[in-house]
């Protein structure tokens, strides 16, 4: 890579760096990622596959619909280049779909729909004993298209969007948590008010009715809240 090369790409990630900082959420930081990689790098299309909090991978972003496709056949056998990158932590490049026989039925179909060169990075912490976040998937329609300029850009965005979506998700789970404890705190409120108890019964009401119906605490809290009585 060049030193004008080097400017540029500097320049870029610096304005990365910033759009994600800004990003308010998850759905947000994963469609500044794509949308990024498409303008800095030799790629057609890009998406993002995320882990749930279930160990399920979920499609979270994608640039055209061919990559949903390209997403849900490894999804739905559990098999692939995106499977492998999740699974193990590794970067898996494709070269040519038509002549790769490491996944031949995928790479067969992901071929005839156009897609011949693949790369795939995991979004991944520092510590390697915390799993995978997800995957970034970059593809273009001409064989042998990524450089080993490509990869190592890749790996930097990589970088900044496993750090950003880190964040995103705690800021988003502890918004759900307050959220929570407020919703928590109102039906307490009631159930105070209705049968003259304290605080500690009053919770200990809410969580026996959790525990009863198998009902997530914030959900009891809510219908309490909706409809003044408490699920059966």
């Amino acid at each position: 890579m060049t030193e004008p090369d080097l400017a540029n790409s500097a320049d870029m990630f610096a304005r990365l760096a910033i759009e994600l900082h800004d990003a308010p959420g998850v759905e947000e930081t994963v469609d500044a990622v794509v949308q990024f990689a498409l303008q800095a790098l030799n790629c057609t299309y890009a998406g993002v596959a995320l882990y749930t909090r279930g160990s399920q991978a979920e499609i979270a972003a994608v640039t055209d619909p061919v990559v949903a496709d390209v997403y849900a056949l490894q999804l739905s056998t559990e098999s692939g280049p995106l499977v492998t990158a999740l699974r193990d932590r590794t970067t898996v490049l494709i070269r040519d779909t038509g002549t790769d026989d490491r996944w031949p039925e995928w790479a067969d179909k992901v071929a005839a729909l156009g897609v011949r060169s693949v790369l795939d990075v995991p979004l991944a912490t520092g510590d390697a004993s915390r799993p995978t976040v997800g995957v970034l998937g970059l593809y273009s329609p001409s064989p042998d298209a990524f450089t080993a300029d490509d990869e190592a850009v890749a790996h930097i965005l990589a970088q900044h969007a496993s750090v950003a979506l880190a964040s995103a998700r705690h800021e988003e789970t502890m918004a759900q948590a307050v959220d929570a404890r407020k919703l928590v705190g109102q039906a307490m409120g009631i159930l105070m008010e209705r049968f003259d108890v304290d605080g500690d019964r009053a919770f200990a009401i809410l969580k026996r009715y959790s525990q009863d119906t198998n009902t997530k605490l914030r959900d009891v809290a809510q219908q309490l809240i909706d409809t003044r009585k408490l699920p059966h």
